[in-house]
């Protein structure tokens, strides 16, 4: 029935690549390398030097950190050009990334490195004494990073002063800096990830228990970097505020993962400031804000929010929570732009779901994206409900997990067979 409401010029099925993420990156280096991928308050980088950087701390990776094919590292670090650089050179490396919950304390971040099993991680250097206690206990090795070596100008007011933090050498057993590990230019071996190897591990929340390891592969991430790309009208001329966290499903796909394959460019911030985001939307020309309801409605709630330009802006949307119908109608006021709402879950790599980009209906979650079926079935029975009942939505697509990582009764419990297709 949802494609009475399909979008127009949008395909309800689409060929998917058959390679890894990294090659992604490979192919914006060589297509656009010195269009600029990131931009980080005032400072750039540029595909070719994104590409870069990764490959050499993945040579660091492999040869000073001891880091297999198949290996998990945790990445435990706020959005920044270092997260990206970090998260391309596990992968290049052929590696897993588990990211983590920079707000995660010890005890959580003690779970998600025994269970996934970690002895290598990278992480900001302001989270260090929330992971320092686990060297030796789970963890061999940490390499440390300053997110100010990435900006251009540390007096400009504009950069938050948790950025303008001198680098802190850790002079402990098993801990380097970020700057020495690029430093040694390393070269890493050739690379040997497939499709179908496993790429990354997010952890669910945890609120029906402790977090679960969602084990995602190259080809289950690369489906929604595609389709979200497609589904949008994604060019490589966009340029998205990246503030929601990297860490997070969506930040990892809509707003990291998705731009890499496209070659447009991230507007990166690390923590969300109303004034800031209004600065950078009209100084970086920026074209697609994904967001939570909760950042539209601070943002609206500036006294200088008469003032803001939103003219770059061509879509606004995110999901989360239901979007409230007078900040929808308000934010329509300021930029002329319908809020486009979407669901997703850890478990499929963000959208299952989105609003058509051509008639977007408000507080929706909206219809199955391409190469996707979606069906409201009874959680007793497994059968599909009528249209206007309430029952529990299940989907099927190529961004659907693999399943949780040493957990097959959860996932046994997670996976159905409905027409033949789990």
């Amino acid at each position: 029935r949802h494609f009475d409401f399909w979008p127009k010029g949008v395909p309800k099925q689409l060929a998917l690549p058959e390679t890894t993420l990294f090659y992604n990156l490979d192919v914006s280096a060589a297509r656009y390398p010195h269009k600029n991928a990131i931009t980080y308050y005032g400072a750039n980088l540029t595909y070719a030097e994104l590409k870069t950087q990764a490959e050499q701390l993945a040579g660091y990776l492999q040869q000073d950190c001891g880091v297999k094919k198949g290996e998990r590292v945790i990445l435990y670090m706020q959005n920044s050009p270092q997260f990206v650089i970090a998260y391309y050179a596990i992968l290049r490396a052929d590696a897993v990334v588990v990211p983590v919950n920079p707000m995660n304390l010890t005890e959580e971040l003690r779970h998600c490195v025994s269970d996934s099993g970690a002895r290598v991680a990278i992480c900001g250097q302001e989270l260090f004494p929330r992971i320092g206690p686990l060297l030796a206990q789970g963890i061999d090795k940490i390499i440390g990073a300053n997110y100010g070596e990435y900006v251009a100008d540390q007096s400009d007011p504009s950069v938050p002063d948790f950025i303008r933090m001198p680098a802190q050498n850790q002079n402990v057993t098993g801990v380097s800096m970020w700057r020495d590990a690029l430093a040694a230019k390393r070269t890493p071996a050739p690379a040997q990830a497939q499709p179908d190897d496993m790429c990354a591990m997010p952890y669910t929340s945890g609120t029906t228990g402790k977090p679960k390891g969602c084990i995602h592969t190259h080809r289950t991430l690369m489906a929604t970097a595609r389709l979200y790309g497609v589904w949008s009208g994604a060019t490589p001329e966009d340029s998205s505020l990246a503030v929601v966290p990297f860490f997070h499903i969506t930040g990892m796909q809509v707003l990291m993962n998705a731009p890499i394959f496209i070659g447009s460019k991230m507007v990166i911030m690390t923590r969300w400031d109303r004034e800031l985001a209004a600065q950078l939307i009209a100084k970086e020309k920026v074209t697609t804000w994904t967001n939570i309801p909760t950042m539209v409605i601070d943002m609206l709630g500036s006294p200088n929010v008469n003032s803001f330009d939103f003219r770059s802006l061509r879509s606004i949307g995110g999901g989360g929570a239901a979007m409230p119908e007078a900040v929808a109608k308000r934010l329509f006021e300021l930029t002329g732009l319908k809020y486009m709402e979407g669901y997703g879950l850890t478990e499929t790599a963000a959208p299952t779901h989105s609003n058509p980009t051509d008639n977007p209906k408000r507080q929706c979650l909206g219809i199955p994206i391409i190469n996707t079926e979606s069906y409201v079935v009874s959680p007793d029975t497994l059968e599909e409900m009528a249209q206007g009942e309430v029952g529990e939505i299940i989907s099927h697509g190529p961004q659907v997990f693999k399943g949780y990582w040493n957990n097959p009764e959860a996932t046994k419990s997670s996976v159905v067979q409905i027409k033949g297709k789990p």
